[in-house]
């Protein structure tokens, strides 16, 4: 298995983090400022290309009855986007990323984290657990 980006998009940011070689974990890697779909999508296939990216996981946020709501209306158009420009060869999956930034703070909070410093990598943390979350699915269906 080669790398695996993980997205997590915001109306002001694009979140990237990025799995090991073997897809066992998931680690942050940049905050990119959301500059509109042609300049978002192009910087994340340079990342891809760089990194010799295998696939994308994009977290999806879902309304918490899980259905489509706006926000997650506005990431598929990014989604759709990435997808035109991979084609087949790398895939761009979805993710339902509905309680990732609070797992993230929880687990911050636990560690004593200050606000001032959460603030700060809450975001590239939660692009990291969205894509762990992602493998680890993987690892349990193959």
């Amino acid at each position: 298995m080669t790398r695996v980006l993980g997205l997590d998009v915001g109306s002001k940011t694009i979140c990237i983090a990025i799995s090991d070689e073997l897809g066992f974990a998931a680690h942050p890697l940049e905050v990119i400022a959301r500059q509109g779909t042609g300049p978002d999508t192009a910087r994340i296939a340079e990342l891809a290309a760089a990194r010799e990216v295998a696939a994308v996981v994009v977290g999806l946020p879902l309304v918490m009855s899980g259905a489509i709501g706006l926000r997650a209306r506005r990431v598929r158009v990014l989604v759709a986007a990435l997808r035109a420009r991979f084609g087949a060869a790398t895939p761009v999956h979805e993710w339902d990323e509905r309680f990732s930034t609070a797992a993230v703070e929880r687990v911050l909070i636990e560690a004593d984290v200050s606000r001032a410093r959460r603030k700060g990598v809450i975001d590239k943390q939660a692009a990291a657990y969205i894509l762990q979350g992602w493998l680890d699915r993987r690892r349990q269906t193959q």
